[in-house]
């Protein structure tokens, strides 16, 4: 069985971060390691508070995750603050733990930041340079490269500008756009590859980021390659929000996705 190592924030709804993460790699028969960067308290409603992990426990868990089982790829969310960007990415520095997938979580989906400012700077400063690919959702693309990203040409600028920017591959996901749901793979090197899709379900679905993250670090831990990974990716998301499913009593609230096994 492979290993992964996923680093994130924990959802006590276990829709997203890191208990999703485990959820997805489960599902893909991949063990999932896990260090927790952010305790946090959110629901349908939104962001209630967060309290980050203190810089020397979260640098304990790290060491603990790795210490007696190799690691095949790496996923990273939630981080929350500069000191925990700077204590993660300083281990990986000094760690050969395969592909590095980042999530660049900057915004819970129901609301509330995930990221401070000086953090948001480390990450594309110290994180993104380390990492073989990055998942930027449209408004995080947009923040990750100064510009709106608002419709496919626009996606296509921020693949090419990360890749230049950072020197890593990014995977720019169009779900938000209207219409059929397009995401983009930029990789050093390669032309765009466009990666179409179908609509499944026309309201918001939670933790579809985190598990699309981990499903292209459970492909890449296998030895697929970058296109390839996130083609596989889209699909197991898109059967997850085939079958996502209410939460709560409240039905204008984010739908919980299913974790398939996948195919």
């Amino acid at each position: 069985m492979k290993q992964i190592l996923v680093i994130g924030g924990l959802d006590p709804g276990a829709g997203a971060g890191i208990t999703a993460d485990v959820k997805t790699a489960a599902a893909h028969g991949v063990h999932a390691l896990t260090v927790v960067t952010s305790v946090t308290a959110q629901d349908a409603g939104g962001l209630r508070a967060a309290m980050p992990v203190p810089p020397e426990l979260l640098l304990e868990e790290l060491r603990s995750a790795v210490r007696d089982v190799p690691v095949a790829a790496v996923k990273i969310g939630m981080l929350g603050d500069a000191a925990t960007v700077r204590t993660v990415a300083a281990f990986l520095r000094e760690h050969d733990l395969g592909p590095v997938v980042v999530d660049p979580v900057l915004r819970a989906s129901a609301g509330g930041s995930l990221l401070d400012g000086e953090g948001r700077q480390l990450l594309t400063e110290e994180l993104l340079p380390l990492a073989a690919l990055v998942t930027p959702n449209l408004a995080e693309a947009a923040a990750l490269c100064g510009f709106p990203v608002d419709d496919r040409a626009a996606m296509e600028k921020a693949g090419r500008a990360i890749v230049e920017r950072f020197g890593c591959g990014a995977v720019v996901k169009g779900g938000h756009l209207p219409g059929a749901p397009f995401d983009l793979v930029c990789v050093p090197g390669q032309a765009p590859h466009w990666l179409p899709g179908e609509r499944r379900m026309h309201r918001e679905v939670h933790g579809t980021g985190c598990a699309f993250s981990t499903a292209l670090a459970c492909r890449l831990a296998e030895g697929l390659a970058s296109v390839a990974a996130a083609q596989a990716a889209k699909r197991y998301l898109a059967a997850a929000i085939a079958g996502a499913e209410s939460a709560t009593h409240d039905p204008d609230a984010p739908r919980r996705l299913r974790f398939f096994p996948h195919s």
